[in-house]
């Protein structure tokens, strides 16, 4: 069995357009929810989201370029271009045939499916659609382009599993670089779904945050007037490595990924067990593969949505499995800062704690100001600002609809 390490990241948020940036916005606690600016919410529950601030596809993309991508896809490239330019790879020494791409999102490119269908009702009839609107709105285009930029030829897919797409997306890529299939793989997620459909969609489930009144905090995990998610976009990309190759290269190394799990609450569509019964045996099956104690686990980075039921569930659960040293631990849900990312979140946070291991920094669950009863208040939620501690080990955990949990263990060389 081979070891497995991240050796690049990248990625694109509505707190920061690169890793620098991204940092920057997690450390100091900064809110990425105001208005959304992509359509006209006037009739909408939700008139806000976590965008991507001031993004505009020409400052990445040709015109001509653009045009056919989506950008859930945009998003995945741009995130994989930086992590890769990070990484120190050079495309012209990797053995192709040993180099990879697994791919996430939980929904691809919904915001072309919405065009081409809205242009077809309000037209004649005539189905005027264009040659580009399946490969655009297809989950499993990105992983596609991105091996077509870096003529990657190893396996090449997509991940879908709701929210816990992307960390499927890893630890599928783990396995294949510890099973000796490949020795590269540029993994991670993006999604792109701030738009009539994504925010109609998740309103009509009343899943997300509602409270426009105070739209710049309304993402608040943990806290007790937590209405539901916000909404985000964005992509985060990981570059895994085989040691040896990883090694032999002189490689920079973030950490190793140690230890994964993946589990089913077979439960409910949407709901999680309400006793975390699959987020205890998520963190489990990965502390087992690991070979870690529980007391070697100084932070997590929680799925931590803001929803009622999950935030409770998720803590139910830590607790449960870690006992006194639950207390020791640091646990934030940075979901407050960058909203929701849905199928890109598991990358974007597995990046998170690999900038809390390389700083030593805990980022913060901002937005708290009411604790939650029903949560347990000896735990360490990192409110509101981050505190430093030596963070040699981490657990990031996602949960998706249909029950899907994963989870993965990083830690320091």
């Amino acid at each position: 069995m081979r070891r497995v390490v991240v050796t690049g990241i990248g990625a694109i948020t509505p707190i920061g357009k690169n890793i620098d940036e991204y940092w920057t916005g997690l450390k100091t606690g900064t809110g990425g929810s105001d208005w959304i600016t992509r359509f006209d919410t006037e009739k909408f529950k939700t008139r806000f989201a976590c965008e991507v601030k001031g993004y505009n596809p020409v400052d990445y993309f040709d015109r001509k370029e653009s045009r056919k991508l989506d950008y859930y896809s945009q998003f995945a490239i741009i995130s994989a271009d930086e992590a890769i330019k990070d990484s120190g790879l050079d495309n012209e020494k990797i053995d192709k045939d040993h180099a990879g791409v697994i791919w996430a999102s939980g929904i691809g490119g919904i915001g072309t499916f919405l065009t081409e269908i809205k242009n077809f009702v309000t037209g004649d009839g005539t189905p005027r659609f264009s040659p580009f609107f399946i490969p655009k709105m297809i989950s499993d285009i990105a992983a596609g382009h991105i091996s077509i930029k870096y003529g990657f030829e190893g396996p090449n897919y997509c991940t879908v599993s709701a929210c816990a797409s992307s960390t499927h997306a890893i630890i599928d890529a783990y396995n294949l670089i510890k099973l000796g299939k490949a020795k590269v793989f540029i993994t991670g997620g993006s999604e792109a779904a701030i738009n009539e459909a994504g925010i109609g969609g998740f309103n009509s489930m009343q899943a997300m945050s509602t409270n426009n009144e105070e739209y710049k905090t309304a993402s608040r995990p943990m806290d007790f007037n937590r209405d539901g998610f916000v909404m985000g976009e964005g992509a985060g990309s990981l570059i895994l490595e085989d040691y040896d190759h990883a090694r032999a290269r002189g490689a920079k190394i973030y950490g190793e990924i140690c230890g994964t799990g993946m589990t089913a609450d077979a439960y409910h569509i949407t709901a999680p067990h309400p006793d975390g019964v699959g987020a205890f045996k998520v963190m489990k099956k990965a502390l087992e593969e690991s070979g870690l104690k529980k007391e070697d686990i100084d932070y997590i980075n929680a799925h931590g949505t803001a929803t009622p039921l999950g935030d409770i569930s998720e803590t139910r659960a830590i607790v449960n499995l870690f006992g006194e040293h639950a207390y020791k631990m640091n646990i934030s849900a940075t979901k407050s800062m960058t909203g929701h990312l849905l199928g890109a979140a598991g990358a974007v946070e597995a990046i998170t704690s690999i900038l809390a291991l390389k700083h030593s920094i805990v980022p913060p669950t901002i937005n708290q100001t009411t604790p939650d009863p029903n949560i347990d208040q000896k735990l360490n939620l990192t409110a509101n600002k981050a505190q430093e501690r030596e963070i040699n080990t981490a657990i990031s955990n996602t949960f998706g609809f249909g029950g899907h949990n994963a989870s993965v263990i990083i830690k320091k060389i």
